[in-house]
């Protein structure tokens, strides 16, 4: 099953990714961290799935309810039409997951396949009947219990059913996880009910979504798929719900982002802000502070749900990978890397919470301190925004970003009142910015290299315009837009960064969305509209059939790349909508005219 097939469910705890033909391939609870309970996504279905479908040939069509997560797959066939709707339930007690099949026309045989498999496909867990019906299976810390209305056979290590659906049956299956040491059952007596409740929760909090424009249906759905990564209980944010799900199909560049990263954290929350939504950037922000507690240089650039910052990378070779995309990853070793660009997105995004009156007093403690880590360490080499494992660099954008970090500080004085020395601030940042400009850039290409003294270009160098670092129509911006355009521009979408780079990793990627976004960002700054629109169009129909999109495009094989649904994608997506809406964005030179400053 491609990548792009999968539908994404959520609780607002934990996700599920269920695949155009009923099977949900991908499931970790009660986390989104957790153990997955169903690997079939990066094994085969003996690491489990629960597979839901037609037992004759179907056409399969499916969508959300409007402005909801609940999905609706209807199955015609020559002998009738059967609905299948899945939800994950917001509020349970217990993570729930409920498919139910009701008969729309004529009579339908359907078929059941639950395959339970323990840390991630590799435990066969013992699985009993229970006396108030359904089934219990436990192993380890992990309890599984379905219950269901249809008969349930135990068979070579699975359960499975098949039963005929009339017109007008209903027939529910509740899935709940609890611990295996709790031994009573918490059942959901009205499915139906607690779907429909689960819809008017999307559809409630969808509402309060500002954009009005020609892209309200792929923003509101983006929204939608940001507000799925968001913890409830801590205010995390994940990158995506998936972990190992490759750049290159066959390749090795399969990395767990399961974790919350400041950046994607910062920048999710800035789409979310400027879309309307408050209460989620207000704890997002208190999540920062408990995770983000000590020194700067003890800043991680990215942290468990719950702030945990070791966050060791293992393989678990008993897994096939995606498609034979090895090896599959639980953990990711990046978190201990450095990356200067962090700071800058991180005050960049206190910044537009001030803007949009979110109150930040407690944060600039940390804020002052992170300036005066800036300070003394921005002239060193780091790891990049793109978190190469080869040598560290002076990537161009990290110094960029350093300058953003001091520049919002100054305004946090200067605008808001507190207390700080701007002045000497404006001279860090004066300085930063000068060597920039002679080091960073190359008169030769006409252009900002990724690093100082590299020839290699870097899509993320299309921010110096974004966050005000130069005009966009300043002559060396105009160049690094046509040099990325000439270099890293395939059918319309961008590569993060010049093949020669050395990144400390084997074989090559598709294209990083974001990157194509920050593109068109960039053509609309400079008055390019129309090529700007028709960029941005080309990579709305990429979006599968439910909206969703992954890390990366392949546009050769036309195939989604990378963890799914990614927040990164959706962001951009959301800002370059809104930035069509207004074309004179960050004009001047002032990071804060525009929806973010990142």
């Amino acid at each position: 099953m491609k990548i792009e097939d999968y539908a994404v469910l959520g609780d607002l705890g934990s996700a599920a990714l269920v695949s155009r033909d009923g099977s949900i391939d991908w499931l970790c609870l009660p986390r989104f961290d957790s153990p997955a309970c169903f690997a079939a996504l990066l094994g085969t279905s003996e690491n489990g799935r629960w597979l839901l479908q037609a037992d004759e040939p179907a056409e399969i069509t499916r969508c959300y309810r409007k402005d909801t997560l609940v999905l609706e797959t209807t199955y015609e066939t020559e002998t009738g039409a059967v609905l299948v709707t899945d939800a994950m339930i917001v509020g349970a007690e217990v993570p729930t997951l409920i498919r139910q099949v009701e008969g729309l026309r004529g009579s339908v045989t359907m078929r059941m396949d639950l395959v339970i498999r323990f840390d991630y496909g590799s435990i066969v867990p013992w699985v009993t009947r229970n006396v108030w019906g359904g089934i219990r299976a436990i192993a380890g810390p992990d309890a599984l219990r379905l219950s269901s209305t249809v008969e349930l056979i135990g068979r070579n290590l699975r359960t499975e059913s098949k039963f005929e659906v009339r017109e007008k049956d209903k027939f529910p299956f509740v899935l709940t996880w609890t611990p295996s040491n709790d031994g009573a059952p918490r059942q959901i007596d009205r499915p139906e009910e607690a779907i429909d409740d689960t819809a008017t929760f999307w559809k409630e909090w969808i509402k309060s979504c500002t954009y009005r424009g020609p892209y309200e249906e792929q923003v509101r759905r983006s929204l939608l798929a940001l507000k799925t990564l968001i913890h409830e209980n801590t205010g995390g944010i994940v990158a995506a719900v998936t972990t190992s799900l490759p750049e290159t199909i066959g390749g090795s560049r399969n990395w767990d982002y399961r974790f919350c990263w400041i950046r994607d954290s910062t920048l999710t929350l800035s789409a979310l802000l400027t879309a309307g939504y408050r209460a989620e950037a207000q704890r997002w922000e208190e999540w920062l502070l408990r995770a983000v507690a000590g020194t700067p240089s003890q800043l991680n650039l990215m942290y468990g749900l719950y702030g945990e910052r070791r966050l060791t990378e293992i393989e678990l070779p008993w897994l096939d990978g995606y498609e034979g995309s090895t090896p599959v990853r639980i953990g990711n070793g990046a978190y201990a890397q450095v990356q200067m660009d962090v700071f800058g997105e991180l005050l960049g995004s206190f910044h537009v919470g001030r803007l949009k009156g979110i109150h930040t007093t407690e944060s600039w403690k940390i804020e002052r301190k992170i300036v005066a880590h800036i300070e003394k360490h921005w002239q060193e080499p780091d790891n990049g925004i793109w978190e190469v494992r080869g040598p560290r660099q002076q990537f161009t954008h990290s110094k960029v970003m350093a300058w953003l970090a001091v520049t919002c500080a100054i305004r946090a004085v200067e605008d808001f009142g507190l207390e700080g020395p701007a002045e000497r601030w404006k001279d860090l940042a004066a300085e930063i910015h000068e060597e920039v400009c002679e080091q960073g850039f190359d008169k030769e290409l006409g252009s900002f290299v990724q690093s100082y003294g590299s020839k290699n270009l870097d899509a993320s160098l299309l921010m110096m315009a974004i966050v005000g670092f130069l005009p966009p129509d300043d002559p060396r911006i105009c160049g690094t837009v046509e040099a990325i355009e000439r270099h890293l521009l395939v059918d319309g979408f961008v590569r993060r960064y010049s093949e020669e780079t050395d990144d400390g990793l084997t074989g090559k990627e598709g294209a990083f969305l974001a990157c194509t976004f920050w593109l068109i960002d960039n053509l609309n700054m400079l008055g390019r509209r129309d090529e700007a629109v028709t960029h941005f169009e080309r990579v709305l129909g990429i979006c599968n059939d439910v909206g969703l999109m992954s890390e990366e495009y392949d546009p050769v094989s036309k195939r989604m790349l990378g963890n799914f649904p990614q927040a990164f994608s959706h962001i951009s997506l959301i800002n370059t909508a809104f930035n069509l809406q207004t074309p004179a964005v960050g004009a001047d030179g002032d990071p804060f005219d525009g929806q973010s400053p990142a």
